[in-house]
């Protein structure tokens, strides 16, 4: 992504559309944790996630997205995802170049900016059990909710696997 600009949220709906993805989205304040987004539960039905820009020892990076409220030992998700070390956060500026997002935004939907496939997306098996997925629209002041098998059309569509794996504890 060295020269070009990551794409919008604009971006991000055409391309929903394009597949036929049924979404909504609702703007509210920017939250930044999951405990300042909780007073959007009563407005917003379905799963909500938390999501987590990790990295490997030998630089390989994955984006682990999880319910809201989950825990993930990253001491050993690493055995469960394929990574090659125990996990550590992966730095602002890869956060940026692979998904085109700062922290407070992070989302699978960040998948959209990864063209070079750099990032495994991992989704975890208990969030999945949701009939519909909140995620950021790229930007942390709106929510964007989506399908759970439009959300794994759309990874896919990408080009990346959409990894549903048992992450949490």
């Amino acid at each position: 992504m060295a020269d070009a600009q990551p794409k919008t949220d604009e971006d991000l709906f055409a391309f929903l559309d394009q597949l036929g993805a049924r979404h909504q989205t609702k703007t509210h304040p920017a939250v930044f944790t999951v405990a300042e987004s909780a007073a959007l539960r009563d407005e917003i039905p379905g799963g909500h996630t938390k999501n987590l820009f990790l990295k490997d020892k030998k630089d390989q990076f994955f984006l682990l997205t999880v319910e809201e409220h989950a825990t993930v030992d990253l001491k050993t998700v690493h055995q469960i995802v394929g990574g090659a070390s125990k996990f550590s956060f992966g730095k602002p500026e890869k956060l940026m170049e692979y998904l085109g997002v700062v922290p407070g935004s992070v989302t699978a939907f960040g998948v959209i900016n990864d063209i070079g496939q750099n990032v495994t997306i991992v989704l975890d098996e208990e969030l999945m059990k949701n009939d519909i997925i909140n995620c950021h629209p790229l930007r942390n002041d709106a929510t964007t909710s989506i399908g759970r098998d439009d959300l794994i059309r759309f990874i896919e569509a990408t080009g990346h696997k959409a990894h549903i794996l048992k992450v949490t504890v």
